[in-house]
């Protein structure tokens, strides 16, 4: 992805727990309800041509029970008869039987290539909802929750070709006009794709806004953008603003031009491929770099003016538009920081490095227009560090008391299918990359809504642990900020090969996961013991427990549905919905 900032997620060290010693198993009685619905879940399972994994992952592993994050404990789920039903929990010991609150103009029986009915609440009074036939409805429902105020009110519906599940929403205002984004994902058959699956994924990314003509206000469709890949997106969001998009998935996604914009990506390409000299050179040493840039005959040290910051460099010449100008890669001693004018009339500028040793990747972040030039000396000197590393045999030295990683010693659960996923972030604009991150083999675990004006964080496996990271989109120098860890959970849920759910609550005190049958696994936060307990091999005392408990449900069904809130699980079957009682109100 050229033109695209190649980024990296910082862990915040003093959330991270080098001596978390594991969990230990919990026989505490957990409060479990059951509601028994009056009509099944409106389950689409898959057909004979929806054969792949993609398949499996969009429909059939789908998250049928929807948590509304702007109103605590408030769950939906569409039936079998197309009603949109609602629970509304504030009292385990009184609850009421699931209340219908929509009901889809569509008769999904008639339909035999519909996926299953998806939601999204894109804020505290606006909802998507798609019937799984292809059908997008925008609804203004009022104070969900509260069945005085709570009334659904379609205002905008449209047939927008093959069916879809809707990913994400997001409601938002921009010059006074009120405008709701929706993503649309598609597993759609490729006709030139005859080495692969034969499918491939569409995310359809689409701007419904209020329009106003001759005094009449209705909503129409904005824009209408799309993006193709070749794999499932783990996680796909808008941002708030709907300026953006982010995307983590294991094959990386690009716009689709239409006609005119092909032909200018044709004479972009022509002229990205015309080979251009760098603007400069740059060289550095562990103290300092050296930059250096050709500059025209009749410039005097007079036109030049270099600006000198911690972390930015400013070169203008003349009266021209900056020469170059950005953030460093790292901070700088701005004061003993120097410039001269060659006799080969190059100006040569000299950055004494703050934090000696470290290498900078890049001299100026996200800028492309130099290159780096490494002394022979050095060089050579990388390569003798790395020899060690290298070898013709398998085992060179078997004497040796650290012989090389073995692969075939690896348990089962350290490995995982995908090994290589990225973070992308699109601008809506220019519908182009502008960050990408590498995962590596931080595996994607799962996704929560912390704050509903936020985009949804998501959780990755760092070694053993799970980082749970909120992006911010207003925040270029903080766009993943890693804001809680579940000590030992990216082990531990490995393990778990008959896993289908993950998720935790918003404020992060336990994670939880379940099987496809019956089992529900809560691990939570370490906590202080209220009596005293001695590590008998180490002889000293234990301050704090992380307790893992495990729930069985008594139902037959496979589970269909998955949510976690501040106090209760939710859990959703075919034909029942349990609740589970987590932590208490207090």
């Amino acid at each position: 992805m050229a033109g695209a900032a190649h980024c990296s997620l910082q862990t915040k060290r003093l959330l991270l727990d080098p001596k978390f010693e594991g969990y230990k198993l919990s026989l505490e009685p957990l409060a479990c309800y059951q509601l028994e619905l009056d009509a099944a879940v409106a389950e689409a399972k898959l057909r004979d041509d929806q054969y792949t994994l993609d398949h499996m992952r969009a429909f059939g592993m789908y998250n049928y029970l929807h948590l509304d994050s702007w109103y605590q404990d408030n769950v939906y789920y569409v039936d079998q008869f197309g009603r949109v039903m609602n629970l509304s929990v504030t009292l385990d010991t009184a609850l009421q039987k699931p209340r219908e609150v929509f009901r889809l103009p569509t008769d999904l029986t008639a339909y035999d290539d519909r996926l299953c009915a998806s939601m999204h609440f894109s804020s505290s009074t606006w909802l998507t909802l798609s019937d799984g036939t292809g059908r997008l409805y925008l609804i203004k429902s009022g104070k969900r929750g509260d069945s005085a105020s709570e009334k659904w009110e379609i205002v905008f519906s449209e047939e927008l070709g093959r069916p879809f599940i809707i990913t994400h929403s997001v409601s938002f205002v921009k010059s006074d006009m009120h405008s709701v984004a929706v993503l649309l994902l598609r597993v759609e058959k490729d006709e030139l794709d005859t080495k692969g699956s034969g499918f491939h994924i569409t995310l359809e990314w689409i701007t419904i806004a209020e329009i106003s003509k001759e005094g009449d206000h209705r909503y129409e469709i904005f824009k209408r953008r799309v993006l193709q890949g070749k794999s499932v997106p783990h996680y796909a969001a808008i941002e708030p603003s709907g300026d953006g998009l982010m995307v983590v998935s294991y094959k990386p996604f690009k716009f689709m031009k239409d006609e005119d914009d092909k032909l200018e990506e044709n004479d972009d390409a022509k002229a990205t491929n015309e080979k251009k000299d760098p603007l400069y050179y740059w060289q550095q040493t562990e103290d300092d770099v050296t930059i250096t840039v050709d500059i025209p005959q009749d410039i005097t040290k007079d036109d030049i003016k270099v600006h000198f910051a911690l972390d930015n460099i400013c070169v203008t010449l003349k009266d021209q538009p900056p020469l170059m100008e950005g953030k460093l890669s790292s901070s700088v001693d701005h004061e003993s920081c120097t410039w001269i004018i060659r006799e080969n009339k190059s100006l040569e500028i000299t950055l004494v490095k703050k934090n000696e040793g470290p290498w900078w990747p890049e001299l100026i972040v996200g800028d492309t227009r130099g290159e780096f030039i490494m002394d022979p000396a050095q060089r050579s000197e990388i390569a003798e560090s790395l020899m060690h590393l290298t070898s013709e045999v398998m085992n060179p030295n078997p004497e040796k008391e650290k012989p090389p990683c073995n692969a075939q010693e690896l348990e089962e659960c350290d490995a995982f299918l995908e090994d290589s996923a990225s973070l992308c972030r699109f601008d809506g604009n220019t519908l182009k990359a502008t960050h990408v991150i590498n995962l590596g083999s931080n595996q994607y675990l799962f996704s929560v809504v912390v704050d509903p004006t936020e985009m949804p964080c998501f959780c990755l496996r760092h070694d053993v642990d799970a980082l749970l990271w909120q992006p911010h989109s207003d925040q270029p120098e903080n766009m993943w900020e890693h804001i809680a860890t579940f000590n030992a959970l990216g082990y531990v849920q490995a393990s778990k090969q008959d896993k289908k759910f993950m998720a935790c609550a918003p404020d992060y005190s336990y994670a939880a996961l379940c099987e496809c049958l019956r089992r529900v696994f809560i691990y939570r936060q370490p906590a202080p013991l209220s009596t005293v307990l001695y590590n008998r091999k180490e002889g000293r005392q234990v301050g704090q427990v992380a307790k893992q408990l495990v729930a069985t449900l008594e139902a037959s069904d496979p589970i269909l549905g998955f949510q976690a809130t501040r106090e209760r699980l939710f859990v959703l079957t075919t034909k029942t919905l349990f609740l589970i009682k987590v932590n208490s109100g207090n």
